[in-house]
């Protein structure tokens, strides 16, 4: 069997990291047994789906290294829906019924108000036909459910374990509008038979609905794949990331300089027995994955950890690599392998070179606010600057000169000379960044700050 899985968004938004972990979830398993990719676009939402949400989706997933093998989207299959309708509806599975949205929430609260639990009682099978037709006069279109056997849907999740949902302890689903598009529950089941997908991963939040679409697999006269559903995101303080998603899309996460490989290594061993530790590759992931190694407890997802990985991954990039992307930022064309040599390592994202650009190849800095003391020891430092251009050993034969002639040593030493010639208060060693901001620069910045 060769294995084939399924990434399904819904292009009425972004990619956050809740949906690119399902997506690289499913990606590695398919990769780790050679096995087939598919990126489905859930579009039945006809009004909420946008091709611009679609296209940033296929951009994402490319940027972050998840190409798929084959794609298709909902909204050019509405016949084939119809026609498994169709059929579903002659065995008596599909049931038209007639309640408004407003009658069913007055019936739901009842049923929580006695103590029960507010699942549909299929009052609509009791309907004779002249009652239909009454209620077709008056301008009511029906929705579609789909009758659940009330019996247990069995199976054993590669996560979770054996599960059993009892289908009388939740209503039937709707599977289709008043107005006849489709919702989610059936079309996918139609996608997955017809796609012939062989595992079904997904969050854990999808438990009880697999429970419905094992039936309808059955109905249609299909085996249901395996299944496997996760632990949600959680934040690093326990609570949950709906609030902050769109800080966190995939669109947002590029714009601040996020490594597509930090952002996968983080999630594909969250949750898991491995260490989150940067990777090199996807398919060095693929390797390492397995369902086993996901545990039950809500994976906790930690803003922290993904800097401390990009910038762990930031500080190994070669300067081929990177040279592009720094000619994208102010002065970055001018940049060379001893500027980035000195500066990656203070660096979280290669967009951080920025500062050090504009201190190396940028022109007057705004200069540190000083105090008269410290502008009294800048105007003997800037004496006894040494001539002719700038070595290695320049810094330490100067620093040493300074700190005989002004007794300054420590932070009061070095403080004050860093701000001067770099505007930061930390940062990259300073006999190297002085080589590369040169004796005529840093010697006009020692001037300037000077009494």
């Amino acid at each position: 069997m060769t294995v084939k899985v399924r990434f399904a968004p819904s292009p009425t938004g972004k990619l956050h990291v809740g949906n690119i972990r399902t997506a690289l979830i499913n990606w590695l398993f398919a990769r780790s047994k050679n096995g087939i990719f598919v990126l489905r676009i859930d579009d039945t939402d006809l009004e909420r789906s946008t091709k611009a949400n679609e296209d940033a989706i296929r951009e994402d997933l490319t940027w972050l290294g998840m190409t798929w093998d084959e794609t298709f989207k909902q909204s050019d299959r509405f016949d084939r829906y119809r026609e498994a309708a169709e059929m579903l509806k002659g065995k008596g599975l599909l049931y038209p019924c007639y309640e408004t949205a407003d009658e069913l929430e007055r019936r739901r609260k009842i049923a929580l108000s006695r103590g029960k639990p507010p699942v549909y009682d299929r009052a609509a099978l009791q309907l004779t036909d002249k009652e239909r037709k009454d209620l077709e006069a008056e301008g009511r279109k029906p929705h579609w459910r789909f009758k659940l056997s009330g019996g247990a849907a069995e199976w054993v999740d590669l996560v979770r374990g054996q599960q059993s949902i009892d289908t009388s302890s939740v209503s039937d689903p709707i599977v289709i509008r008043e107005d006849g598009s489709f919702l989610y529950t059936m079309p996918s089941v139609v996608d997955d038979v017809d796609s012939k997908i062989t595992h079904i991963v997904r969050g854990e939040d999808h438990v009880t609905n697999s429970g419905a679409q094992i039936e309808i697999f059955l109905a249609m006269g299909a085996q249901p794949p395996e299944m496997a559903h996760t632990p949600l995101l959680i934040g690093a303080d326990g609570q949950g990331l709906s609030k902050r998603l769109g800080s966190l899309s995939a669109e947002q996460l590029r714009a601040e300089g996020c490594e597509p490989m930090a952002i996968t290594s983080l999630l594909a061993k969250l949750g898991t027995s491995d260490p989150v530790e940067a990777r090199e590759s996807l398919q060095q992931l693929a390797l390492e994955f397995s369902f086993s190694k996901i545990g039950r407890a809500p994976a906790r997802f930690d803003e922290q950890e993904l800097d401390n990985l990009n910038a762990h991954i930031v500080h190994g990039m070669a300067f081929d690599v990177v040279k592009p992307r720094l000619a994208k930022l102010a002065y970055g064309d001018q940049a060379t392998l001893e500027f980035w040599d000195a500066v990656r390592g203070n660096l979280e994202t290669v967009e951080d070179a920025q500062t050090w650009l504009a201190v190396v190849y940028g022109g007057g800095l705004k200069g540190p606010e000083l105090t008269e003391e410290d502008q009294a020891f800048i105007g003997e430092a800037a004496k006894l600057f040494p001539e002719g251009e700038v070595t290695p050993t320049t810094w330490k034969e100067w620093i040493d000169a300074v700190k005989a002639k002004t007794g300054r040593k420590g932070k009061q030493l070095f403080g004050p000379l860093r701000r001067v010639l770099t505007d930061q208060e930390h940062g990259p060693e300073m006999d190297r960044m002085l080589v590369l901001i040169g004796a005529k620069k840093a010697r006009d910045r020692l001037v300037l700050a000077a009494p």
